[in-house]
């Protein structure tokens, strides 16, 4: 059941291969290329999930995702690291930011969407 997605991401060709691969599976997309664009999206919408790059420019995305799960109105949205910052300790740095989870750059495309499912179906769970 596609839902709609944040993408937080500062990278162009990121955005594009996460929408194009999404998009083929139904989902609505929005995009923010900064923690402050974010910020204003989650201010006029609510997405079903949000994937937050964690090297964003300004703010990082480990900052804006403690902020998002410190407001009342964005606490409950699932937030997914789509990250290369892939090293021994991030994950626990990501996860304790609030982060329901990560996923590696270079993303997978053919394992990308289910993962996504699959944390969507987490979050409808708890």
């Amino acid at each position: 059941m596609p839902g709609k997605i944040l993408v937080v991401e500062d990278n162009e060709k990121n955005r594009k291969l996460i929408r194009v691969v999404m998009n083929s599976k139904g989902y609505e997309i929005v995009e923010a290329d900064d923690s402050v664009s974010a910020l204003e999206m989650l201010a006029q919408e609510t997405p079903d999930i949000i994937l937050m790059d964690i090297g964003l420019p300004g703010m990082d995305g480990l900052e804006l995702t403690k902020k998002i799960k410190q407001d009342e109105s964005t606490k409950d949205i699932p937030i997914i690291a789509v990250t290369a910052h892939a090293m021994h300790g991030d994950e626990e740095k990501i996860l304790e930011a609030g982060c329901n989870g990560y996923i590696s750059k270079p993303i997978n495309v053919a394992e990308f969407p289910t993962a996504i499912e699959k944390a969507l179906q987490e979050a409808k769970n708890k």
